[in-house]
């Protein structure tokens, strides 16, 4: 039973995690706007850490990041109106799901072309595996075999 608290205590901690990122200075009054900064933060990426939202790391840089989203937010921007300002400000590297634009249209298209070409390989390849290994026996390798079959053993 001392286990099952062990492991409850352990899932409590790593989910909580993510939440000590933001510090209570930086949390605003109002429920709306305060949940409106999360919806931006946690599509913004880290510009210090790598794959992570700015509402997950720890970063000083990721720190001012969500404060300048919560100041922009309390000035009047709208969410698109954030993003864009820091679009513009650090490149589109800063989002974590990049839009598809001319230039990121082959980031978009590579991981399905790659994957379906990869099926593509399997399935070739294995049905010339098959191809390969059903001939069998020729006739003079079949009376060679029956042959030794049919001798007495000693």
């Amino acid at each position: 039973m001392n286990w099952l608290r062990g492991i409850l205590i352990a899932l409590t901690i790593l989910v909580a995690v993510p939440s000590l990122a933001v510090s209570p200075d930086e949390i605003l009054s109002d429920p709306v706007l305060e949940q409106r900064a999360r919806d931006i933060s946690t599509g913004l990426r880290c510009l210090v850490c790598q794959n992570q939202s700015i509402d997950d790391s720890d970063a000083d840089l990721a720190k001012d990041l969500r404060v300048l989203v919560r100041e922009r937010l309390v000035a009047g921007d709208s969410d698109d109106a954030v993003r864009q300002f820091l679009v513009d400000r650090y490149g589109e590297y800063v989002l974590l799901n990049p839009r598809v634009n001319n230039h990121t249209l082959l980031l978009w298209i590579a991981a399905p072309v790659l994957l379906i070409g990869g099926l593509l390989t399997l399935w070739v390849t294995n049905r010339r595996r098959r191809v390969v290994m059903e001939p069998g026996l020729s006739a003079e390798e079949q009376s060679a075999l029956d042959s030794l079959r049919d001798e007495p053993k000693l």
